[in-house]
C-alpha cells in the first residue's frame, strides 16, 4: 500500500488532480468530505459543535451552516482551535477506517487542503502539491465561486505560502494551463512513479543506484529533499531514532555529487531493529533493508574499528536514497558528521574533494569503482579532519 498526500492552495486545481487519480485507480480519502460527514445531523460531532458555538450555527433544517461557522472561526484562533479539537479526532478515526479497509495493493491519495499547515507530509510516502499562480487562483475564485476579490485574497493569504508548499512537495504540479496538461502530468506520475512505488513498498524492493556513474552539479533542492526524508524517518522510527541527519555530498552546499541522498539514523542499540516487526515497519515506510551483513571500517591511531550497521534503500523510483543506520556516537556515526562539517566549512578541503571527484569521473569508472577509489582518500583525510575539528573546537550537532 502506498500513502500519498495531495494538497494545494485554494483554487489551484487539487480537485481536478484528485478526480484524475480516482479515474486511474487510486482510492481518494477526501479530508474535506470527511470533515462534512462527521458533522452531519444526528452525529456526535454536530452535537459537540452546537454545544460549543450555539444553535445559531445551524440552518433551519438542522444542518451545519458552514459559512456562518466559518465567519466565527476564520479570524478567531481560539475558536478555530476549539473546532479542531472537536472535529480532528473524528476525522482521524474515519480516515484510519477507510485506509484499513483498502486492499493491500491500494494507492491511497489523502486529499488534505491544510496538509502543509498541519505538517502531515511526513505521514505519507510522498507529497504532491498542485500549484497555480496567485493571480490565476484569484481569477478562478472570483469567476467560478462568486467571491469578491477582497474575500478571495483573504483566503489565499490565510493559507501556506508558495515557499512553504515547495519545501513540502516531493512532486510539484503546475496548473496554470489547460486542464488537459495537468491530466497528462498526472498520468505520467501515476505510471512512472506511483504504481512502481506501491509495488516496491508491497514487495520490499529497493531502488538501486545505477552503475553508470553520473556526478551532477549541486542541486539547490537537495537540502529540502534531505529535510523531507529525515522528517519521514523520524516518524517511522519514533523515539528509537536518537538522531536523523542528512549526510554525504548532497548535504554539503556547492558540492557536485551523484544524485543520491544519504541519510544517517542513530540508534542506541542496533540489535533492536533486527526484530521482524521493526524490519517490516521500516520497509512499509518505504525504506527496504538490504540483505546481508553491512560493516563500517574506521581506521585510527588505535587500529581499525569494525562496527555493524544496517543499510536501507528507498522504494521510490523517483528518489534514490542510501540510509545508514548506526549506533549513535560510534566512530562511523561521528566521522560522517565530521566530514560534512569539514567539507562545508574548510574551503581547501572542499576544493580538494571536488578535484578528486572530477579526476575520478574522468577515468570512466563505474559507480562502485568510484566509491572504492575514494576510500584511500578518506582514510588519509580523516586525520586532517580531526585536526580541523580540534583547531576549530567543532562539536557534534545536537541530535534531532
Amino acid at each position: 500500500m502506498l500513502r500519498v498526500g495531495l494538497t494545494g492552495g485554494i483554487a489551484a486545481g487539487k480537485s481536478l488532480a484528485s478526480r484524475r487519480l480516482t479515474e486511474l485507480g487510486a482510492i481518494v480519502v477526501d479530508a474535506d468530505r470527511i470533515a462534512r460527514e462527521v458533522v452531519l445531523p444526528g452525529t456526535p460531532g454536530l452535537e459537540q459543535v452546537v454545544e460549543r458555538f450555539g444553535p445559531e450555527i445551524l440552518t433551519d433544517a438542522g444542518h451545519l451552516n458552514r459559512d456562518r461557522l466559518g465567519q466565527l472561526v476564520f479570524t478567531d484562533p481560539d475558536a478555530r482551535a476549539d473546532l479542531e479539537r472537536i472535529t480532528h479526532p473524528l476525522i482521524r478515526t474515519r480516515t484510519e477506517a477507510m485506509v484499513d479497509a483498502a486492499p493491500d495493493d491500494a494507492i491511497i491519495i489523502h486529499d488534505v487542503p491544510l496538509l502543509v499547515e498541519k505538517n502531515l507530509g511526513p505521514d505519507h510516502h510522498l507529497t504532491i502539491v498542485v500549484h497555480a499562480s496567485a493571480e490565476e487562483r484569484l481569477a478562478r475564485m472570483v469567476r467560478d465561486r462568486g467571491m469578491t476579490e477582497k474575500a478571495a485574497r483573504q483566503r489565499i493569504n490565510a493559507q501556506a505560502t508558495d515557499k512553504q508548499r515547495r519545501a513540502s512537495a516531493d512532486v510539484w504540479l503546475e496548473n496554470n494551463a489547460a486542464p488537459a496538461q495537468l491530466r497528462r502530468e498526472i498520468d505520467k506520475l501515476w505510471n512512472d512513479r506511483l504504481v512502481p512505488f506501491e509495488h516496491n513498498v508491497r514487495t520490499g524492493e529497493r531502488v538501486r543506484r545505477p552503475e553508470l556513474l553520473t556526478v551532477v552539479p549541486p542541486n539547490p533542492d537537495w537540502p529540502a529533499q534531505g529535510a523531507r526524508l529525515t522528517a519521514r524517518l523520524r516518524r517511522i522510527f519514533g523515539p528509537e531514532a536518537l538522531a536523523v541527519e542528512h549526510i554525504g555530498s548532497t548535504a554539503v552546499p556547492g558540492m557536485p555529487a551523484k544524485d543520491v541522498i544519504d541519510v544517517q539514523v542513530g540508534v542506541r542499540d542496533l540489535s533492536v531493529l533486527d526484530q521482524p516487526e521493526w524490519r517490516e515497519r521500516i520497509s512499509d515506510g518505504g525504506f527496504p533493508r538490504a540483505e546481508g551483513e553491512w560493516w563500517d571500517l574506521v581506521r585510527g591511531d588505535g587500529g581499525t574499528v569494525r562496527a555493524r550497521k544496517h543499510f536501507h534503500g528507498s522504494a521510490d523510483p523517483g528518489r534514490i536514497v542510501h540510509m545508514h543506520v548506526r549506533e549513535i556516537d560510534s566512530p562511523a556515526w561521528r566521522l560522517a558528521l565530521l566530514f560534512r562539517a569539514w567539507f562545508t566549512t574548510d574551503a581547501e578541503a572542499h576544493l580538494e574533494y571536488r578535484a578528486l571527484k572530477r579526476q575520478l569521473v574522468g577515468r570512466g569508472l563505474t559507480a562502485t569503482e568510484y566509491a572504492k577509489e575514494k576510500e584511500p582518500y578518506f582514510e588519509r583525510a580523516a586525520e586532517r579532519a580531526e585536526a580541523w575539528a580540534k583547531r576549530t573546537e567543532w562539536r557534534m550537532p545536537t541530535p534531532r
